[in-house]
């Protein structure tokens, strides 16, 4: 009978490690790689976010730093890869894409009366 009880209770031990497995151990590597695969694919004209809050234009890569120059008084700063929050990668047909998508709506938001769309008569 004494035997039983330590078997139920090595069974319960191990269970419980597997479901610490799956739940918390596994989507947490997962994170780890996908972060890791983020920080390795930046390439120079990329947007960043660093972990400090601080947004900029990727403008040289170095082995294990590279440099961000930030939009206002272009500064620039040298930071480590661990450091990458956030990528938006350089799409010139995207930009392409919203430009065109943004002078249509000016083309047609103008509208051809003489008074301003805002006011009520």
């Amino acid at each position: 009978m004494a035997e039983m009880g330590n078997y139920s209770f090595l069974i319960l031990i191990l269970v419980f490690g597997a479901v610490m497995y799956l739940l918390i151990i596994r989507p947490q590597r997962k994170r780890e790689k996908k972060q890791q695969e983020l920080r390795n694919s930046i390439d120079i004209g990329d947007e960043v976010t660093t972990i400090g809050g601080i947004i900029g234009r990727v403008v040289s890569i170095k082995e294990d730093t590279f440099i961000l120059e930030t939009a206002g008084d272009r500064s620039r700063l040298r930071f480590k890869r661990w450091a990458i929050q956030e990528v938006a990668k350089l799409s010139l047909e995207g930009e392409a894409e919203g430009a065109d998508k943004d002078k249509k709506e000016s083309t047609t938001s103008s509208g051809s009366g003489d008074k301003p769309s805002g006011t009520i008569e």
